[in-house]
C-alpha cells in the first residue's frame, strides 16, 4: 500500500477531486448525446448542435484545468496523483475527439449522415455512459468488479467501434467516385474511432487504479 493510501484512512473525505470527476463525465455523457442527436438532425438543424459540443468541449478542457491545479495544491489525494493526472486527462482525450468529428462534419459542410457514422457515434455514447458509470464507482473503492465490468464492455465496444470503421472505410472506396467525399467521410470517422480508441484509454486508467485497490 503507498503512503498516499494509508493518508486516505486519516483524512476527511476527499470534496475536490471527484466532483470534477463527476463533472467531466457528466458533460462527456452531454457531450457525445448530442454528437448522436446532431448527425441524426435535418441538416438545417445541426449547427445549433455543433455550436453546443464546442462548449462542452470547452467546459471539460477546463474541468481538466481545474483538476490537475487541484493536484498543484494538494498533498493528500483521493488516490495516485499520476493515476488522477491520467484520468481527467483520457476524459479531456474522448471530449477532444468528439469535438473534432463534429468540427469535422461542420467545416467540410458534410451534408449526407451515413448509418456508419450514426453507429458509431451511438457506440461512443453508450462508452461515455459507461465511463460516467465506472469513475463514479471510484468513490468509495467498494465495487471493484463494477469497474472491471465496465472496462470489460467499453473494451468490446471499442472492438466493435474497430468494425463499423473499417468496413465503413472499404465501402466508401469501393463506392464513392468524388474524391473531396471520400477525404471528408474518411476524416470524420477517423475521429469517431480515435474518440472510441480514447474510451478504452479511460477504461486502462480505470483498470490500473482499480487493480491498485484490490
Amino acid at each position: 500500500m503507498s503512503i498516499n493510501s494509508i493518508f486516505q484512512f486519516l483524512v476527511p473525505k476527499d470534496k475536490k477531486f471527484f466532483p470534477l470527476f463527476e463533472q467531466a463525465t457528466q458533460n462527456l455523457v452531454v457531450l457525445s448525446e448530442t454528437l448522436h442527436e446532431a448527425v441524426n438532425a435535418p441538416k438545417e438543424q445541426r449547427e445549433a448542435y455543433f455550436r453546443k459540443i464546442e462548449e462542452l468541449e470547452a467546459i471539460i478542457e477546463e474541468i481538466a484545468h481545474k483538476t490537475n491545479l487541484e493536484l498543484s495544491r494538494n498533498f493528500i489525494t483521493p488516490f495516485d496523483r499520476e493515476d488522477i493526472h491520467a484520468l481527467i486527462s483520457a476524459i479531456d482525450d474522448v471530449a477532444d475527439y468528439l469535438y473534432g468529428a463534429a468540427s469535422r462534419m461542420r467545416l467540410y459542410q458534410v451534408e449526407k449522415i451515413t448509418k456508419s457514422i450514426r453507429k458509431m457515434t451511438e457506440i461512443t455514447l453508450e462508452s461515455c455512459q459507461l465511463i460516467h458509470a465506472g469513475v463514479a464507482e471510484l468513490k468509495d473503492m467498494k465495487n471493484l468488479k463494477g469497474i472491471a465490468d465496465v472496462c470489460k464492455r467499453i473494451n468490446k465496444l471499442e472492438n466493435k467501434s474497430d468494425n463499423v470503421f473499417d468496413k465503413a472505410v472499404a465501402d466508401i472506396f469501393e463506392n464513392e467516385t468524388d474524391a473531396k467525399n471520400i477525404i471528408k467521410y474518411k476524416e470524420v470517422l477517423s475521429a469517431l474511432e480515435s474518440a472510441s480508441d480514447k474510451c478504452k484509454g479511460v477504461a486502462n486508467v480505470l483498470e490500473s487504479i482499480s487493480v491498485k485497490h484490490s
